[in-house]
C-alpha cells in the first residue's frame, strides 16, 4: 500500500474546513501509522501557477505544518485536479508495482474526487479513511453535505472503499 497525501497546503488548511480539528488529527494519525509500519507516504502539492499566490515560492503553496513530510518522503507537483496528471507520479507508482492506494487530503469535491476516480480508472484499489478529507462550504452545498455526499454516497461501492479510521489504521 502507498499513502497519498494530497494538497494539504497552508493556503487552504484552516478553520474554514469541515471538521478541521478532526481532519488534522485523523490525517496526522494515518500518516504517523503509515510511517511506523514502513508504508510509503507520498505528498502531492497543487500549483495554480506564477502570480496566483498558490505556487512555488508562495507561503500558501507550502505543505501545512501539521502534516509536514519527513525528509525522505517524495513530493510531486500537479497543475490539474487529479494527482494522476503528474506523469512522474504515474511512472513512479507503476515502477513500484503497488496497486493499493490510501488517499487523504484536500479538497473532497475537487482534487480528492478527481484523484480517487483517476486511480480507480487505472485499476488501483482506493481506500479512503473516514475524516481524512475535507472541504469548504460552496454555493451549492455546505461543507458537511459535500463531505457526506462523496464519502457516503459517491465513492463507496463505486470508486473506493471508505473505511473507519480504526479500520484504516489496521490496514496500514
Amino acid at each position: 500500500m502507498v499513502l497519498l497525501v494530497i494538497d494539504i497546503q497552508k493556503g487552504i488548511t484552516d478553520e474554514r474546513l469541515y471538521n478541521f480539528a478532526e481532519f488534522i488529527d485523523n490525517t496526522s494519525r494515518i500518516i504517523e501509522t503509515a510511517r511506523k509500519n514502513h508504508v510509503e507516504v507520498i505528498y502531492v502539492q497543487h500549483d495554480d501557477g506564477p502570480g496566483s499566490g498558490f505556487s512555488f515560492g508562495d507561503d500558501d503553496f507550502e505543505i501545512a505544518e501539521q502534516v509536514k513530510p519527513a525528509a525522505n518522503e517524495k513530493i510531486f507537483y500537479k497543475t490539474i485536479n487529479s494527482c494522476f496528471g503528474n506523469a512522474e507520479l504515474v511512472d513512479y507508482l507503476k515502477s513500484i508495482g503497488q496497486k493499493q492506494l490510501m488517499i487523504v487530503g484536500l479538497q473532497t469535491n475537487f482534487c480528492i474526487d478527481a484523484s480517487v476516480k483517476s486511480a480507480f480508472e487505472r485499476g488501483y484499489e482506493v481506500i479512503i479513511p473516514e475524516g481524512t478529507n475535507s472541504t469548504f462550504d460552496n454555493e451549492y452545498m455546505d461543507a458537511e453535505t459535500t463531505y457526506r455526499y462523496y464519502n457516503e454516497m459517491m465513492w463507496p461501492k463505486r470508486f473506493a472503499k471508505c473505511v473507519s479510521l480504526d479500520e484504516a489504521i489496521s490496514l496500514l
